[in-house]
């Protein structure tokens, strides 16, 4: 028999150890390149979860690993909001406070949106939010406010810190023309969609570092351009500023106001009798001839030569242009789409205000302008 000799196996036979040294070099290498990928596949398809704070790794290179999974996670995965330090203060511009814009949007106003550019508050402390309802008007007014919105920023002027815009869930009504949505026997229905609107608007945009909320209706086409510093002076939780019309008079010739929003209002004796008398489901609407409540409306309490700071305390506010501060939205209080107290939206919301212990208060001196249809 002959014997064939290789030389590599005998010197393995003679020393063993060298075979050692490329075995674990090559595992070793294995365990780097493989081992935290296929594991990584592993938690992934169990949990399909992108991101653990558990500590991944036990093994070799756990550092290494655990180095490659804090580099996945998203920037500031983690915020912290001490909201006992948010400000509201009667100096809100020069402290920096943030103001959230509120508007349920059914049609856009060219005067709207230029009164909204020339308000004198910082811009990059005010985020803007719009609602619209899923019609054909609303869908032409959201057409319309994309366009204006574009073209501010082509222009450099859109310098607003946040924009958002969300569409209705709730209903509508069909005919936003102002005799049809103003008629007394829609307006239950019409605020409520109003109102689930406006709810849906603000817990959805408010931010942990928002300090006021400014209720602003799409119809208002003229404030001073202080609105909001005026308005924030006077520390208020909620703050309803009067509405008025400018319109040609054809008794006088001559350019003149009115009265517009009478959801202003204080209560009277004869409003408390009637909501006695009212079904748990059944809703008192102020300002129809329908259901005189003789309330105090603070639109007819303007005077050309008062105050502009003159304060009069109110039970139900409009939503035409009202300033609150928004810890009132963080403590409960929103606006009903049912009868609550027998008011509902706006006038329901100031309601739930006062039950929660704020303030609720008007300036009737202080005239903001609603678009004359």
């Amino acid at each position: 028999m002959v014997h064939y000799k290789n030389s590599y196996l005998s010197y393995i036979r003679r020393k063993p150890l060298a075979l050692l040294a490329p075995v674990t070099f090559l595992v070793l290498i294995y365990l780097f390149f493989f081992a935290s990928s296929s594991s990584s596949v592993l938690s992934h398809s169990k949990e399909q979860n992108k991101y653990s704070y558990a500590k991944k790794s036990k093994g070799w290179f756990s550092k290494n690993k655990d180095s490659v999974i804090l580099k996945n996670l998203p920037k500031n995965h983690i915020s912290h909001y001490d909201l006992n330090k948010l400000t509201n203060s009667p100096d809100a511009l020069t402290k920096r406070e943030e103001v959230l814009i509120l508007t349920p949007m059914s049609k856009f106003l060219p005067g709207y949106w230029q009164n909204l550019n020339k308000l004198t508050y910082d811009h990059s402390l005010i985020s803007l939010g719009f609602i619209f309802p899923r019609t054909d008007e609303g869908d032409d007014a959201l057409k319309q406010l994309e366009n204006a919105l574009k073209e501010s920023k082509s222009k450099g002027k859109l310098n607003f810190k946040k924009v958002t815009l969300l569409r209705q869930d709730s209903g509508s009504l069909e005919s936003q023309l102002e005799k049809d949505r103003h008629a007394f026997k829609v307006q239950k229905e019409r605020r409520s969609m109003m109102a689930l609107a406006r709810n849906s608007l603000v817990f959805t945009t408010l931010s942990p570092k928002t300090s006021w909320v400014l209720w602003l209706d799409a119809d208002i086409v003229e404030t001073p351009p202080t609105l909001i510093q005026d308005m924030a002076e006077h520390n208020k939780p909620v703050l309803s500023a009067n509405v008025y019309q400018r319109y040609y008079d054809e008794e006088t010739k001559k350019d003149s106001i009115r009265p517009y929003d009478y959801n202003n209002w204080a209560e009277s004796e004869e409003g408390l009798k009637i909501a006695e008398g009212l079904a748990d489901d059944e809703i008192i609407v102020e300002g129809y001839a329908e259901m005189a409540t003789y309330r105090a409306l603070m639109a007819h309490y303007f005077d050309a030569s008062g105050d502009k700071n003159t304060e009069m305390e109110l039970d139900g506010v409009g939503g035409g242009a009202v300033l609150v501060k928004a810890d009132v939205h963080r403590d409960g209080a929103m606006f009903p789409s049912f009868p609550f107290y027998h008011l509902i939206e706006t006038e329901g919301f100031a309601k739930m205000a006062k039950r929660l212990g704020y303030a609720v208060i008007g300036l009737p001196n202080y005239l903001v302008y609603h678009y004359n249809e």
